[in-house]
Formats: C-alpha cells, sequence, structure tokens
C-alpha cells in the first residue's frame, strides 16, 4: 500500500514569474511588507510565491510585494536565506490582505548541525537508493519517465535500522523538469521518509511550477497531458465537490468509519447537510474515516494495474483518501489541513510527475 501527501515545500530562490490573466471580479489582490523581526529592517529580495502554483515575486528595496490571484485559497510561502520561512494561509478574505507585514525570524542554525551529527547518513546513498527514492517522489507513471530531476548530487539519504525507515533530505531546491505535462518544479525538499515496515511514503516542502517554453507542437502535447492528468485526479475529484458537479464529473464515493466496522455504503448524496456545509465561498467536509471515490470516466493506466497486479480489463480508476479530520475547500481547489488527508490507491500512485499546480484550468 502506498500514500503520500504534499505539504507546502520551501523555495529560496528568488524569482518573478508571470500571472497569469482572469477578470477582475474573479481575483484578489495581496500586498506586504517583509522585515526582519528583531531590527524592523525592511528585507529585500525576499521570495514571495503561492506554494504549487506558477505564482510568485520578490520583495521590492523596501520590503513590499504584491501579487494578484484568482479567488481561491493557498499557502503563501515567504524564505529569505537565513530566515525561517513562513507559511501563511490566505484567500480574498484574509483580514489585512492589503496591508501585511511578514516578520521574519533568524534561523536557528545549532538545530541543523546537531541534525547532522546525529545522522545514519548512507555514503553511497543515491547508488543504493537513487531509483527508490525517484520511484516513490516522481513516481513510476508513464510520465514520470519524462521527468528528469536536475541535481541529483543535492540530496543527501539516511537510513535507521533500528526503525526500518529511510530518510531523504536536501541541501538546495531540488529542480525536476517535467517533459510530459511542460513544467520546470522548484521543490526544495524539507524531507521524504519511507517506512519499509508500512510501505508508506510521505514527503514535505513547497514547490513552485514555472511553465516552459516549446513550440507550438509541444504546447499542444503538454496540453493534452495536463487535461489526461487532471481527468479524474485528486484536484479534478475536489474542485467537483466544491461545484456539486460529482455526479456529472463521474465520481462515485462510499465510505466506511468504525460506526460500520469499515464496511464500505455508498454515499447517495455527497451534499448532504450532515456533512457537506457551505459558508462564506468555502465547503466544510465533515467526515473522517475512508472515503473511497471510483471515477468512471477513464480506464486505469495500464502500467498502474500491472504493478499492482489488477486485473488488465479494470474499467475504473479507484482511488481512496483516509480522512484524519474533516477539512474546508477553497473554489480553485485548494483545501486545508492537507496532513489530515492521506492519499491510498490510483492518486497515491500519481505523484509529483502527475502533479497539476492550484492555478491550471483545463478549457
Amino acid at each position: 500500500m502506498n500514500a503520500h501527501f504534499l505539504r507546502p515545500l520551501l523555495y529560496s530562490a528568488l524569482i518573478l514569474l508571470s500571472l497569469p490573466l482572469y477578470s477582475q471580479d474573479k481575483t484578489f489582490s495581496i500586498t506586504g511588507k517583509v522585515i526582519d523581526a528583531k531590527s524592523g529592517q525592511a528585507l529585500a529580495g525576499a521570495s514571495v510565491f503561492c506554494q504549487n502554483t506558477t505564482i510568485g515575486t520578490v520583495s521590492k528595496n523596501d520590503g513590499s510585494f504584491s501579487m494578484r490571484l484568482a479567488n481561491g485559497g493557498y499557502d503563501m510561502i515567504v524564505s529569505f536565506t537565513g530566515y525561517e520561512t513562513r507559511n501563511i494561509r490566505i484567500n480574498k478574505d484574509t483580514k489585512d490582505k492589503d496591508s501585511l507585514t511578514i516578520e521574519m525570524k533568524e534561523a536557528d542554525k545549532s538545530l541543523g548541525e546537531a541534525v547532522v551529527t546525529g545522522s545514519a547518513e548512507v555514503e553511497d546513498g543515491w547508488n543504493k537508493y537513487g531509483q527508490f527514492f525517484l520511484d516513490n517522489f516522481i513516481g513510476t507513471t508513464p510520465f514520470a519517465s519524462q521527468c528528469t530531476l536536475e541535481n541529483k548530487d543535492a540530496l543527501k539519504f539516511y537510513f535507521y535500522k533500528k526503525r526500518n525507515k529511510l530518510r531523504v533530505k536536501a541541501k538546495e531546491e531540488l529542480i525536476v523538469t517535467n517533459n510530459a505535462l511542460g513544467y520546470k518544479i522548484r521543490f526544495q525538499l524539507d524531507s521524504f521518509v519511507y517506512e519499509y515496515g508500512t510501505n508508506i511514503s510521505t514527503y514535505a516542502g513547497y514547490p513552485l511550477f514555472e511553465e516552459m517554453q516549446g513550440t507550438p507542437e509541444q504546447q499542444q502535447t503538454w496540453k493534452n497531458n495536463r487535461d489526461y492528468t487532471y481527468a479524474g485526479s485528486r484536484l479534478h475529484f475536489i474542485r467537483s465537490w466544491y461545484d456539486s458537479t460529482l455526479a456529472d464529473e463521474g465520481f462515485i464515493l462510499e465510505w466506511a468509519d468504525s460506526s460500520n466496522k469499515g464496511k464500505l455504503k455508498t454515499i447517495k448524496d455527497p451534499y448532504d447537510p450532515k456533512f457537506y456545509s457551505v459558508d462564506s465561498g468555502e465547503v466544510a467536509i465533515n467526515l473522517t474515516g475512508r472515503l473511497r471515490v471510483s471515477y468512471t470516466n477513464q480506464v486505469p493506466n495500464r502500467k498502474y494495474l500491472q504493478e499492482h497486479n489488477f486485473p488488465l480489463n479494470t474499467k475504473v480508476e479507484i482511488s481512496a483518501l483516509d480522512l484524519l479530520n474533516g477539512f474546508v475547500i477553497e473554489e480553485n481547489g485548494y483545501f486545508y489541513d492537507q496532513p489530515d488527508v492521506i492519499n491510498m490507491g490510483y492518486w497515491a500512485w500519481k505523484k509529483l510527475a502527475e502533479t497539476l499546480p492550484y492555478d491550471y484550468n483545463p478549457e
């Protein structure tokens, strides 16, 4: 059984990206200033971006920044060399979104030194675990074979024998080129952990996507691949639940919790007020336990069926979410708290190689 989830990832490089065009009534602006927490001095050149999107900027000489975003929710990441990274959840209703002051605290270097001192680093880690890491981080899908990790030397591998656990960290941001979807992903890995006892992998950090430039033929291929990846994805599912279009989009839900001894029961009304409520443009889902999601409009990839020894004539994509708590959905498909929602099944197989940013929208 494989499971993974993306938490926000640290992005430290200074980059300015062009913003997508939206009509004014469907966007909001956020402005602020980045300062040193002790001195109050402005920090110029701080990286400010919304994780898992293509949208980012850098602070000016006076520490100020501004971004225009499509309505929805975001984890806004603020980072500056030598300082602790800030993660601030924002949306169009964020209080004081037009005058945020981001106070940055200096990072405690001694903590990192202690980790290195007591580490179980594997000297030839890439040779032993490199491909295993790529399979569990980028994936084993056909699109994963078109992804390249540009700086594998940034990785450090640690194996803990007593815990039967592999941990991978990165000394700098990872650069992943996805030639299947047309994105360059800047991703500094906070940590990747694989538990051999449970066969579960988890990773954490802050990703930023950058659109690749290509020929008209490449652009069309990337569009087709993105549309294919989006169909039946977790992002597609979450947006459909928000829009109350699950049945129209081909999703069927089944749920199991402790009250029915884990037995799956079809959810006939996914918008039942007992667990689905709307307030101020947000949708709250009040469910815990296991939610199985079947997508009927697309057959599973043959490679997935072969890897998991499933019948090759399987007609639907079956995924599951382990819900530790309820969660709240914003209109762009962002939801929180993401660490409380763990992917299983088909979605767990489709890892970084199949990830689309929140500002992606199929035509």
